[in-house]
């Protein structure tokens, strides 16, 4: 005759159970804890990385709100002409761009990154630029090896700029884009070429953080030497 042992269950008083309950609820607890923290150090890190690199510089003439007024000095820039729609010719002229400073050139020399990234529309095409590193005169830089890919030498120049922060969409570009115009207007100026979209951070860049901006140049009368 099969013999069954009876085994005992231990039962937790009910204060135990609700020890139990209340740890399970503080691990979760340090858990959640515990992943915002690790995102915001990935964030910091990430935002970090892209200060450290080289940015366009400017002198500031005159601020007003989000609007500024800056001159930029002569620099040197990398550029590549592409066909197609507003918020997707940047991802092709970005590579186009990135092969060259990643040694598609005739020297196979590596190039540092410089922000911001320009978009500017040139009749049925998109202009997509690279600012090249401030050591660089236009002399010193290799030839690239894609021949849509030129080199030349910006010169000086004043533009009015509006600073935003955001998603890369055409409807957010519009919206601040009218706002700088409407500034310019207000002056009694006149914008002169097409405006510069410039992106200062990656596409991995939450939205909440990236730098977008702007820039107009307005009629020459404004062009300041202080």
């Amino acid at each position: 005759m099969a013999h069954f042992e009876r085994r005992r269950i231990l039962r937790l008083p009910p204060a135990c159970d609700a020890r139990r309950g209340l740890d399970g609820d503080r691990l979760i607890a340090h858990a959640v804890t515990a992943t915002w923290l690790l995102l915001a150090i990935g964030l910091l890190t990430a935002a970090g990385d892209a200060m450290a690199i080289e940015r366009l510089s400017y002198r500031t003439i005159e601020q007003d709100g989000d609007v500024e007024l800056r001159r930029i000095e002569s620099h040197v820039v990398a550029e590549t002409f592409v066909e197609g729609d507003f918020e997707r010719v940047g991802n092709e002229g970005f590579r186009r761009l990135v092969e060259y400073i990643d040694s598609a050139n005739r020297k196979q020399a590596e190039i540092a990154m410089k922000a911001p990234v320009g978009q500017a529309k040139v009749g049925d095409r998109y202009r997509i630029t690279f600012f090249m590193p401030s050591k660089y005169a236009l002399e010193d830089l290799p030839q690239p090896t894609d021949e849509r890919i030129r080199l030349r030498e910006e010169p000086a120049r004043t533009v009015a700029a509006i600073r935003y922060t955001g998603f890369w969409s055409r409807s957010r570009y519009d919206v601040h884009e009218r706002k700088l115009s409407e500034w310019i207007q207000s002056r009694g100026l006149e914008s002169v070429g097409e405006p510069v979209w410039a992106r200062y951070h990656a596409p991995f860049m939450p939205w909440f953080l990236r730098r977008n901006e702007i820039l107009i140049e307005p009629c020459a009368s404004v062009d300041a030497e202080t």
